[in-house]
């Protein structure tokens, strides 16, 4: 097959090929993209030489202009920490309140403070701070060691059970796994429990008078005669609705047959103290306006 051959039409010559009376025709690449392969060609030429670009055994080759990226975003961070220096100071030395009274840093606040929360409380807490099963929510009243400013504070300094040396601490005894009640007694003393905030049908009188026997002998002392709780204690309120969790039987039989130890991490060596101030007013936020569940 020849290639000399021309295309009647647009004049190409052909590669001699055909398809179903379809001939290929030799037609030569634009002059315009072998110039723009050319520059581009001369461009990486020019940015190898003037940027790092090649690595070598140890190192890599520094470009004539010496722009490093990794110093570049260094200066950046530098700048960015220097230019809210002076508000996260003003923040780490004000009260909460004072914090909540200058519309200029709580504007900061509103800002940071739900990253601050995603980053290192929701893991455990939730997105809406609404908690799970063994995770306490934090948009309700029932706050195990109180809910103002200064607990709050401290529990995120400190931390619940944590490695701290002033972390808080907290446990219910594992009634059932020591020996202290057997599985009777148990199912008596929930019963009797689940009643004190309206949960089932009740108890048999006999039976109530026995739960309180057994709740006063075993459980008081932490929760109170009247079980309301003792934030002294951590101790939680059995006569509300919240329970951390959960107040079916099976449940409540397990937090007493092998008790808890809740936990939380302590925030001290993690996050700055302008940080907890932050996380504090977010945390008071959102009990006042809770965030609603779908």
């Amino acid at each position: 097959m020849s290639v000399k051959e021309r295309d009647p039409l647009t004049g190409h010559q052909t590669t001699g090929h055909e398809w179903n009376g379809i001939t290929e025709l030799n037609t030569r690449v634009p002059r315009a993209i072998w110039l723009f392969i050319a520059i581009t060609h001369v461009w990486a030429l020019v940015y190898w030489v003037l940027m790092p670009a090649w690595p070598l055994v140890n190192t890599y080759t520094k470009g004539l202009l010496g722009r490093d990226q990794q110093e570049q975003v260094q200066e950046r961070l530098v700048a960015a920490n220097a230019a809210r220096g002076e508000w996260i100071d003003q923040i780490a030395a004000l009260t909460p309140d004072e914090i909540r009274a200058d519309d200029s840093l709580m504007r900061h606040v509103t800002q940071t403070a739900p990253t601050l929360f995603g980053d290192n409380c929701a893991a455990c807490h939730g997105s809406l701070a609404q908690g799970g099963p063994g995770y306490p929510s934090l948009v309700d009243e029932a706050w195990l060691w109180g809910g103002d400013d200064e607990t709050v504070l401290e529990t995120l300094r400190v931390g619940i059970n944590a490695p701290h040396p002033e972390s808080r601490y907290a446990e219910m005894l594992a009634f059932g796994r020591d020996g202290m009640l057997d599985s009777d007694q148990i199912g008596t003393v929930v019963d009797y429990v689940q009643s004190l905030s309206g949960i089932g049908s009740g108890s048999s009188p006999t039976a109530k008078e026995e739960g309180a026997t057994i709740f006063a002998d075993n459980c008081a002392s932490c929760h109170g005669e009247d079980a309301t709780g003792s934030q002294d204690l951590g101790a939680p309120n059995l006569t509300d609705d919240f329970w951390i969790y959960g107040s079916d039987d099976d449940t409540m039989f397990e937090t007493v047959f092998n008790g808890r130890r809740g936990w939380m991490p302590a925030w001290e060596d993690r996050l700055t103290l302008a940080d907890r101030k932050m996380l504090t007013i977010y945390l008071s936020s959102l009990k006042e306006e809770p965030a609603n569940a779908d």
